[in-house]
């Protein structure tokens, strides 16, 4: 009989894939399925102690807003951006570093500071599979290079937490960088396990668009006229902001794409579903939150022509300030403060999918689906702000594809 909270998972279709099941679990394993997404497996018993703890942290089921270590005293978190003791653009001061990664490298130099400071003494993060340069692997970075070498986005999916047991195994403390769906399991988890809060001081997260299918990075490679045995390395972005899509071959030539065309016209276009439905998209429950600042065209929305990176960053909890201040006073990071109005200009997207997500929610219950629980994420608060007609068009598009089955 499967586990309560896989048949739930199941029903909704709200996974993300976060892998945290696999690791509180041995009767779960995470595979792929569909057309290229990770997915838990039932095989072998899940005890209730363990579907219990599995249930009260798996994002596809709850994200707790509330759980993030935060001061009363301080300003209640905006509906659409949450929490944030500071609010700046800047980039890393490392010239190298900036180029490398995908958005001014501001999550690189901030990890390369609190390993470099002593705060952690490792880091989990994703990179490149070397097996498969189109998929994603997750590792351990213990130095600036290993950090240097994980640095770009990675728009294809990841199963971060499965490997929590590997880590807890090793000595040290250690920062988690990942998704905010992938930041939420592991602070639930954190709260209910002190022993793991301890261990895992720092976590920061970026904001995310959407995990989109295998399938769909391979239509990448089908537009540069490439097969995947010839692909040796694979960038969704980077090196230069925002960077192209390029597919290094085994014969060393490389064949490249515009941001635009590769996320704008083939990524963006085929995303699981519980990243349509995202009540945190912008890592509320992070120390620290980064995202690319990115700069207005003459229509207020961003521009992406090729430009010296330049990352926002949200410093959400003390500790996440203290890791921001560290680093300016290093000289790791340059940053200028700005207020939290000035991000929807830089990010408009995410903030209409937070506006319409209470319109997809009672889509989703009205067709039958089981519906995961957002507690202290302003849903209704950003709903507010969202016309009505907008909302009546998110509502009846959203249920129209479940009456399809397209969704």
């Amino acid at each position: 009989m499967a586990a309560e909270f896989l048949a739930r998972v199941k029903r909704a279709d709200s996974c993300t894939g976060c892998g945290l099941c696999a690791a509180l679990s041995p009767g779960i394993r995470m595979q792929i399925a569909g057309p290229g997404w990770a997915r838990p497996e039932q095989i072998g018993p899940v005890t209730p102690a363990q579907d219990a703890a599995i249930m009260a942290a798996c994002p596809g089921i709850i994200v707790d807003g509330r759980a993030n270590p935060a001061d009363p005293a301080e300003p209640q978190p905006d509906p659409l951006w949450g929490p944030a003791r500071h609010v700046a653009v800047g980039h890393s001061s490392d010239a190298e570093m900036r180029h490398r990664a995908s958005s001014g490298g501001m999550i690189s130099a901030l990890l390369a500071h609190a390993l470099g400071s002593g705060q952690v003494d490792f880091v989990v993060q994703v990179r490149a599979d070397p097996d498969r340069p189109t998929g994603n692997v997750t590792s351990i970075s213990t130095s600036r290079n290993d950090i240097m070498t994980a640095a770009g986005s990675r728009y294809a999916h990841s199963s971060p937490l499965a490997g929590l047991n590997d880590w807890l195994a090793r000595p040290g403390r250690f920062a988690f960088v990942g998704k905010p769906c992938d930041v939420a399991a592991l602070r639930a988890r954190a709260a209910a396990d002190p022993a793991l809060a301890a261990r895992v001081p720092l976590m920061l997260a970026f904001f995310c668009a959407g995990i989109p299918s295998d399938q769909a990075v391979g239509r990448i490679l089908d537009r540069l006229e490439v097969q995947r045995s010839d692909v040796a390395a694979f960038r969704f972005r980077g090196d230069g902001w925002p960077g192209y899509a390029t597919a290094t071959l085994t014969d060393g030539s490389q064949r490249r794409m515009s941001y635009s065309d590769s996320w704008g016209d083939i990524l963006s276009k085929e995303l699981q579903f519980r990243c349509k439905i995202c009540a945190d998209a912008v890592g509320a429950l992070a120390d620290v939150a980064c995202a690319d600042a990115w700069y207005g065209d003459d229509r207020g929305y961003p521009s992406f022509e090729e430009a010296d990176g330049r990352s926002l960053v949200m410093a959400r909890t003390p500790a996440g300030l203290a890791l921001l201040d560290g680093a300016r006073a290093a000289g790791a990071v340059e940053t200028q403060p700005v207020p939290v109005a000035d991000i929807i200009r830089m990010q408009p997207h995410q903030g209409r999918r937070k506006r319409q997500l209470l319109s997809r929610l009672l889509a989703m219950r009205l067709a039958g689906r089981p519906v995961p629980r957002y507690l202290g994420l302003g849903v209704i608060e950003a709903a507010r702000r969202e016309p009505v007609l907008a909302q009546v068009k998110s509502f009846a598009g959203l249920l129209r594809r479940f009456i399809r089955g397209t969704a």
